[in-house]
């Protein structure tokens, strides 16, 4: 069976909206703007550096959206959107401080990792590449707000930057954070991630893998006060039974048998 972050870091939140996910089939309706625009400004920066029309490419893919019912945030809306990400794409080329070679071989780059019993774990990377001179992995991140990055060090705590690493063996990675405000804002967080990151990854591999093998899949609320991750979770009409809040939020489609999200890349 094939393995992602997305699945690890999921079990790891909810074993049981793991299997409402990846067993059952349950998928989350494609309505968040902000997901939907980070999707189409990835491709942007692809284009980027291929040397071809960032701007036109991210109107090109954002436009597929603009007459569609997505929901939207913080007072955004879909020309909001769209001026910020030209913002973002105009900052980053003045900003000149990522080179990426081979463009094509080094962006979204696939990697698989064989783990026990036959099973393998697949990662995409967003780019593999030099900041400000210095090889680096690369992740790229789009947001209404800024990342934090006191206490020092914070960014090393990653969990996803720790996967990147340890599948590609990578210590010096970055997230590029394109903030999205009224004055564009770009933030380069770097962080080194160290040989025992990666093998206690390993290790978590391992056994959430042998954990999902045995069924293991009890639920997990997440109703703390004043943190409620049960309410931003797209499954919670399902651990209610509450159709008309399923009917809002997912689609039933082929559910372990089913492998097209192998082609969905990592959030």
């Amino acid at each position: 069976m094939t393995f992602s972050y997305t699945q690890v870091s999921q079990y790891l939140r909810c074993p049981r909206s793991y299997r409402f996910r990846y067993l059952d089939g349950w998928r989350e309706k494609e309505s968040r703007a902000a997901l939907c625009f980070g999707r189409c400004f990835e491709k942007a920066l692809a284009a980027f550096f291929e040397d071809e029309d960032a701007g036109a490419v991210l109107f090109k893919e954002w436009g597929a959206y603009r007459d569609v019912p997505l929901e939207y945030s913080h007072g955004d809306d879909w020309e909001r959107l769209l001026r910020q990400g030209i913002g973002l794409l105009e900052q980053f080329a003045r900003d000149n401080r990522i080179r990426i070679r081979q463009p094509q071989h080094n962006m979204q780059k696939k990697l698989i990792r064989p783990l026990a019993n036959g099973n393998e774990f697949v990662a995409y990377v967003d780019g593999i590449g030099h900041l400000d001179g210095n090889p680096r992995l690369l992740e790229w991140k789009t947001s209404s707000a800024r990342y934090p990055e006191q206490p020092e060090g914070l960014t090393s705590l990653d969990l996803q930057l720790v996967c990147y690493s340890w599948i590609t063996g990578i210590s010096d990675v970055a997230i590029v954070a394109f903030v999205r405000k009224r004055v564009p804002e770009i933030q380069y967080l770097l962080a080194s991630i160290t040989d025992e990151q990666r093998r206690e990854f390993g290790q978590v591999v391992e056994a959430t893998v042998s954990q999902i093998e045995s069924a293991q899949f009890p639920t997990r609320p997440g109703i703390r006060f004043p943190q409620n991750g049960c309410v931003s979770c797209a499954h919670l009409g399902l651990c209610l039974g509450n159709q008309s809040l399923i009917d809002s939020k997912l689609i039933r489609q082929p559910g372990a048998s089913d492998l097209d999200w192998l082609n969905v890349l990592d959030e």
